[in-house]
């Protein structure tokens, strides 16, 4: 089980900083002897403010054998420059990796001036990482004249060939957002593009070779380098169409939210994620909000941890009348209030609902008949309209919503009520 937050210390730099690490005392070796050198799964940085970001690396000589470091913890030196050679060096200092995490690194970079590019490294056990490069957001008074950004999901390993990330890493982009499903939880299958290491995922041990045989991709790897990256997940991070602590599979209570507990704290270990996401047994808080000055604001949501069970049991269905329940919900009640209340308050040009499913309304059988995924936004459909209303009522500035899971592309104008195709679009 993790280390609950109050466990947790803050390292000091010559800019401030943030680290985790234990708070019981922490021997950290230098010059350790590791098989192979240790950054091959790269570095990334994310969650950026006007001040600073996350940047991110874990040890691991031998990635998808368990990691191959030893069980101590070990020094990890960084520096944030403001250029790629590394030559004007404005942030720097020391952090531990300890085998309780993995031998993960995350350091919370504070202190930067906002709007601007910056360059950064990690040097531990006599090797140095790969350079990457992160950005401050604009004040958050400003108003920038333009944003880009791109958003992924669905990276099955075993599904093909990660050249979108080629792509991506040669736009000019400010931001990347990850809408979950980073990683797929089967046993490999020897009939894909490549398979798969590892049974099923049930152990710490899966889960990390998992993740880190997905983050030896070099395309994905030279994605994460070149931009600031938001990360929230779906249901493949832990069991396909899981629904808050109800199993998509069957498994028993007590067992899910074991295996939830542990999905979650490797998730944590591979992502450039804050303290204020450090997991605590099966709960972990995705759900927090992203400002690019007063032309965009990111509210990033999870829609997987905390709704009720998918009603007409689950898949592609007919109505049913379940997917009217008014109590049904993809948020839960303590979200969808920080949600509505953030929204109430922005003063942004253009409100983005990062997430996972699909919001639109879409029915899936052709003719007469009417079909719709129960686990997307159709399936809560009370949940969807009291959103799309307050968009409505409220007059929320251009809201856009962006979801992953399809496994296609899709355009879509937002109506309250799909039955009246002739309704004014209440977002996009």
């Amino acid at each position: 089980m993790p280390l609950s937050r109050r466990n947790f210390l803050t390292a000091t730099s010559s800019l401030a900083a943030a680290a985790v690490w234990s708070s019981r005392a922490v021997v950290a070796k230098q010059n350790v002897k590791l098989p192979d050198q240790p950054f091959q799964l790269g570095v990334a940085s994310g969650d950026p403010s006007p001040d600073g970001f996350v940047i991110w690396t874990r040890l691991t000589p031998k990635p998808i054998e368990g990691g191959g470091m030893p069980q101590e913890a070990v020094e990890v030196a960084w520096q944030v420059a403001e250029d790629e050679a590394m030559k004007r060096v404005v942030a720097k200092g020391t952090t531990v990796a300890t085998p309780q995490w993995g031998h993960s690194v995350h350091v919370e970079v504070q202190g930067l001036k906002p709007d601007r590019w910056y360059w950064y490294q990690f040097k531990a056990a006599g090797d140095t990482s790969p350079i990457g490069r992160s950005r401050t957001m604009p004040p958050l008074d400003a108003m920038p004249a333009a944003i880009r950004f791109a958003f992924a999901s669905c990276q099955h390993w075993e599904g093909g060939w990660f050249t979108a990330y080629d792509h991506m890493a040669k736009e000019n982009l400010d931001l990347v957002i990850h809408l979950g499903d980073y990683i797929y939880e089967d046993k490999g299958k020897d009939q894909g593009f490549r398979t798969h290491v590892g049974p099923k995922l049930t152990t710490i041990d899966d889960y990390r070779n998992r993740h880190a045989q997905y983050k030896t991709d070099p395309l994905l790897q030279a994605a994460h380098a070149a931009f600031p990256w938001l990360v929230t997940w779906d249901d493949h991070e832990l069991e396909d169409n899981c629904a808050g602590e109800i199993s998509g599979k069957g498994t028993p209570h007590g067992a899910f939210m074991q295996l939830r507990a542990t999905a979650y704290k490797v998730y944590y270990e591979h992502m450039p994620l804050r303290r204020s996401s450090l997991p605590d047994g099966p709960l972990m808080q995705l759900y927090r909000r992203i400002a690019f000055g007063r032309l965009a604001e990111f509210d990033v949501l999870d829609t997987r941890q905390y709704r009720s069970d998918q009603p007409c049991g689950d898949g592609t269905k007919p109505p049913c009348g379940g997917e009217l329940a008014p109590e049904a919900t993809l948020l839960g009640d303590k979200q969808e209030k920080w949600l509505l209340d953030g929204l109430a308050r922005s003063a942004a040009t253009w409100n983005v609902l990062a997430q996972q499913v699909m919001m639109a309304r879409v029915d899936q059988t052709p003719g007469e008949k009417e079909s719709y995924s129960m686990d997307q936004w159709p399936g809560y459909e009370m949940n969807r309209r009291r959103i799309l209303k307050f968009f409505a009522e409220r007059r929320i500035a251009n809201p856009i919503v962006i979801a992953g899971d399809i496994h296609s592309n899709w355009a879509n104008d937002l109506l309250i009520n799909f039955d009246d195709l002739d309704g004014r679009a209440v977002a996009t």
